[in-house]
């Protein structure tokens, strides 16, 4: 009887975390753009208190560019002139009508923007930036140095800016250099040659992907209430590329400064069953997949270095007080995860099972972040917290001061578990 009673109590525990899961999606549809999700943190956040007698002097900081419009113009005009087409050939119902109105408004304010940092975006960091000079005045009030680096996109170093801005306007004496160059691409955005043959067109995932793609991805409903024919859907529309095209029109509003929606198009299953496969595809290139060969976590190897040289710098005295870096979501989740940090390191091999496992709106939305706080005490001792888009959380070490750690416990947990070559 009790072996029994065991496996009931653990199957329910299971199905009710695939329903959480699947549940956090239909209460916020804007969860189901996954990285395309904005930035949640709108509002200063509970932090713990240090030990007694630690105070925090320094701050590491990897972070995502802020909202931006989608990747390229394209994407936007293309549902525009697919739409006007059927339009012309009055093929369109009256919500089709309307969905086209809908894509001429956003146009307007896309056009020509495409890749670009939204006016969202620059708001999220310097927001974050601020934020963080309240919480931590300790670190800045003193004046001292800023780093400030990002990769050679335009949206990053915008985003590094914008940032940079932030903190200042809290403590002016501040004396930040700022880069964004070719010279730091090499820890801020590596990607081995191995792990790009892995993520490519012939990677081994890939006929997985596709059929995992095909049974989730069903665009002929919404052909059906777009259209008012069935033979001009049969002749020019791609039902699945037209659910893909306004998957990104709708998850991108959020992004933008637009009331605008397309959400209405979709049911929430629609909208969650596309979202599993975009979230597939970065679990599988950029997190902890089970058969992935651990290359996600090998590219992050040189961020890894450079966060414990940096802040090795600044312990004894001769860094700066705050080195801040700038990527992209394929950057931030492969760190995130090599840290260990809580729920970003899960491993899975089922594709069914992936949004369970790994949550890409959790890690890296718009302006995703992690930061690591270092604090000391008069004898010198160091202590490090990390915060995972400016919420506390925990790595896999043993601390009898949660969320503190000893700095020398997390290097020595970097350097034997991730730093291997």
């Amino acid at each position: 009887m009790k072996p029994l009673l065991l496996f009931l109590f653990l199957w329910c525990s299971f199905l009710t975390f695939a329903q959480d899961a699947k549940q956090e999606i239909y209460n916020n549809v804007n969860k189901a753009g996954a990285v395309y999700y904005a930035y949640p943190v709108t509002s200063p956040q509970p932090v713990t208190s240090p030990p007694k007698g630690y105070e925090p002097f320094y701050v590491s900081h990897y972070g995502r560019h802020g909202s931006r419009y989608l990747i390229s113009d394209n994407d936007y005009k293309r549902m525009l002139i697919l739409m006007q087409k059927a339009h012309d050939a009055h093929a369109l119902t009256p919500l089709g009508e309307d969905a086209l109105r809908r894509i001429e408004q956003v146009w307007q304010l896309a056009e020509g923007h495409g890749g670009d940092l939204s006016p969202l975006g620059e708001r999220q960091a310097r927001s974050i930036a601020r934020r963080l000079a309240e919480a931590y005045p300790q670190i800045f009030k003193q004046g001292g140095s800023v780093t400030a680096r990002s990769t050679t996109s335009l949206r990053c170093a915008l985003t590094m800016a914008a940032f940079c801005e932030g903190l200042k306007e809290k403590f002016p004496a501040l004396q930040v250099t700022r880069e964004a160059s070719a010279k730091h691409m090499a820890y801020l955005n590596y990607h081995s040659p191995e792990s790009c043959d892995f993520n490519g067109e012939n990677g081994p995932w890939q006929e997985e992907y596709r059929k995992f793609e095909e049974a989730h991805v069903k665009g002929e409903r919404l052909a059906r209430t777009l259209f008012n024919s069935e033979a001009y859907i049969h002749k020019h529309i791609n039902p699945r590329d037209l659910a893909w095209g306004f998957y990104w029109l709708a998850v991108d509003m959020q992004d933008m400064d637009t009331n605008i929606s397309f959400y209405d198009l979709f049911t929430k299953e629609e909208l969650f069953n596309i979202y599993q496969v975009f979230n597939f595809r970065f679990y599988v290139q950029d997190a902890n997949y089970a058969e992935g060969r651990g290359l996600a976590y090998a590219n992050v190897r040189p961020l890894l270095r450079n966060v414990i040289e940096s802040a090795e710098l600044a312990i004894a005295g001769k860094g700066d007080v705050a080195t801040l870096r700038f990527g992209h979501d394929g950057n931030l989740i492969p760190f995130a995860g090599a840290l260990g940090l809580k729920d970003c390191n899960n491993s899975e091999s089922d594709p069914y099972k992936f949004y369970q496992a790994f949550r890409s709106h959790h890690i890296a939305p718009m302006a995703g972040n992690v930061q690591i706080v270092f604090f000391h005490n008069k004898q010198g001792h160091v202590m490090v917290k990390f915060m995972l888009n400016e919420q506390e959380t925990a790595i896999p070490i043993p601390t009898t001061t949660p969320p503190f750690y000893p700095w020398e416990d997390v290097k020595a947990y970097l350097q034997s578990t991730i730093l291997q070559e």
